[in-house]
């Protein structure tokens, strides 16, 4: 897909697994730009491991967005300025929850400012019902069988429970 005036932005992140949290940001970010390209990571950095393989992340924020007709995604290993060149975006979308949320991701801003002063950072302020969802604690309760289904989209919930329901 091309962005007709291109507005491209990309949305970067692990979604170990994608949120509905996610999702918000997603929905939202794409009535504004053209083209929103889904980035996952393929192996996060701040993280030790992935629950699930980048393959099985992608899939699962494919089926989550395939109602979205102007999202793209993809897999990325690369410095998350140089997949937005690559992609022609001139901004990334994050999602922030709260003031923890915040010092990180200024730090980043000012990081990838530097090393690309042409793509703007544009942030998103979680919605109220989703301030608090984080996919590590939609694990954590994913594994004491507790009910995750209004927090991830079902194909996630099936997965997680698959991977880390307790019997």
């Amino acid at each position: 897909m091309t962005a007709t005036n291109g507005r491209v932005a990309v949305c970067p992140g692990s979604y170990d697994p994608i949120t509905n949290g996610h999702l918000d940001i997603i929905e939202r970010a794409s009535r504004v730009f053209d083209l929103l390209v889904i980035g996952v990571v393929n192996e996060p950095i701040r993280k030790q491991r992935t629950l699930f393989s980048a393959e099985e992340r992608l899939q699962f924020v494919l089926q989550a967005t395939e109602k979205l007709g102007n999202v793209e995604t993809e897999v990325f290993d690369t410095l998350l300025v140089d997949f937005a060149r690559k992609r022609g975006a001139t901004a990334l979308v994050k999602g922030l929850r709260a003031i923890s949320d915040f010092e990180y991701e200024f730090e980043m801003n000012q990081l990838n400012r530097k090393l690309a002063p042409d793509i703007e950072t544009v942030y998103l302020m979680a919605s109220p019902q989703y301030s608090f969802l984080r996919s590590s604690g939609v694990k954590e309760i994913a594994t004491f069988g507790a009910a995750i289904s209004d927090l991830v989209p079902p194909v996630v919930a099936e997965a997680l429970q698959d991977r880390l329901g307790r019997s």
